[in-house]
């Protein structure tokens, strides 16, 4: 799970990361009441989980409380990469005399944490590798051994920090190293860390990630979903689906992440034919769902309202296939008469004459089976295209 800038910064303030004070705010008057509180200049920043926000006007600084309602009121609301800002981080505007970048993130291909630190910061870190790859060094970090004084200096050293802060860097090293570690964070970046006119090194933007895996042993992560989530989506993950919503007219449900994808390209494809019929979800039931999980995950489906027609697509391995037929009619049969949409079934693998007998024996009016999954796409993609065009 992503954080949002406040809620990273919430974080780094929790390990006594050295930060600039402020806080979020919903509202104009809690902006303005923040700003009072500060007593100073303060940026007001929009809080949105998407990058550019100070080139598309969500980031801004404000001299006194009436510029900052003026600026709250403007950020409010705004609409950044399809973002809707419905908060703002109001903090000390603190004074910058250089900029900087540090971060720890999990580098999967190589098994390890990867440091990288960079005394270019302030920009996109992509740039910065791109136009003067020199400036960032990536220092590959063991997971048991970890970072202690020595290997925050190794750091600091390689990405050529100057001697004068190299001690507060290092110690702030050994922090978000903490943080990475205590908190089950898969990537923890400052940017820019800054170094103000009186020497002292502050964090002045923060970026977490959190890995949803751990949500068992961090309890307190729980206070950082987002509240904004889609109400399909959050119905799903209360019944421990891995579910995406997307913006399309088909419902897909299948059992394993590479077999859903690989539906979502097909639909996607035989969907050209008829007028642009795309997936509107990702649904992956897991290589052992039993019956009852591909019940909920059917009842999920059939209640998105953006859902035209739905193509289950299984092959059958742990699963067997007539333990998803009966789940499909378990579906049905408790959402009753308010299954209204075409349900297109490709069933293959173990126990898939069983499966389709009990499909078959069943003559609903709204299953229909089909022998491949191309065929059964466009088949989808057609009963879509039909009801879409018949509202």
């Amino acid at each position: 799970m992503d954080l949002y800038e406040y809620q990273a910064k919430q974080l780094f303030g929790k390990h006594q990361l050295p930060i600039t004070s402020g806080d979020v705010c919903e509202t104009v008057d809690q902006a303005v009441a923040m700003a009072e509180s500060i007593g100073g200049p303060v940026v007001v920043k929009a809080q949105v989980k998407t990058g550019g926000r100070g080139k598309a006007g969500g980031v801004k600084l404000a001299k006194n409380s009436e510029e900052t309602r003026e600026v709250a009121t403007a950020i409010l609301g705004m609409d950044i990469k399809g973002h809707t800002v419905h908060k703002v981080l109001v903090a000390d505007a603190a004074d910058i005399a250089e900029e900087y970048y540090v971060s720890f993130l999990l580098d999967r291909a190589n098994r390890c944490f990867l440091a990288m630190a960079s005394v270019e910061g302030g920009v996109e870190i992509e740039e910065v590798a791109v136009n003067n790859p020199d400036a960032l060094a990536k220092i590959r970090v063991d997971a048991l051994e970890g970072v202690g004084p020595e290997k925050a200096r190794e750091i600091v050293e390689a990405a050529k920090f100057p001697e004068a802060i190299r001690s507060q860097v290092a110690d702030i090293l050994v922090t978000l190293w903490e943080i990475t570690v205590r908190e089950d964070a898969t990537l923890v970046e400052v940017n820019p860390l800054v170094l103000t006119p009186t020497g002292e090194v502050l964090a002045l933007d923060g970026k977490v990630t959190i890995d949803d895996n751990a949500a068992f042993r961090q309890p307190g992560h729980a206070d950082f979903a987002d509240s904004a989530i889609d109400p399909i989506e959050a119905r799903a993950k209360s019944l421990h689906l891995n579910y995406v919503k997307l913006d399309g007219d088909v419902g897909i449900v299948g059992n394993g992440a590479g077999l859903v994808m690989s539906t979502l390209d097909v639909v996607a494809y035989a969907g050209e034919e008829f007028g642009g019929i795309k997936p509107a979800n990702f649904l992956d039931i897991g290589g052992g769902a039993s019956a009852e999980v591909m019940a909920n995950g059917l009842d999920i489906v059939l209640n998105d309202p953006d859902v035209q027609a739905v193509f289950v697509n299984i092959f059958g391995g742990i699963t067997a296939c007539d333990a998803v037929a009966n789940g499909i009619l378990q579906a049905i049969e408790q959402l009753g008469d308010s299954v209204t949409k075409p349900i297109v079934c490709r069933i293959d693998g173990n126990n898939a004459p069983e499966g389709r007998k009990i499909l078959q024996d069943s003559n609903h009016e709204l299953i229909e089976l089909v022998d491949t999954m191309d065929a059964a796409a466009r088949r989808v993609a057609e009963l879509a295209a039909a009801r879409k065009g018949a509202k």
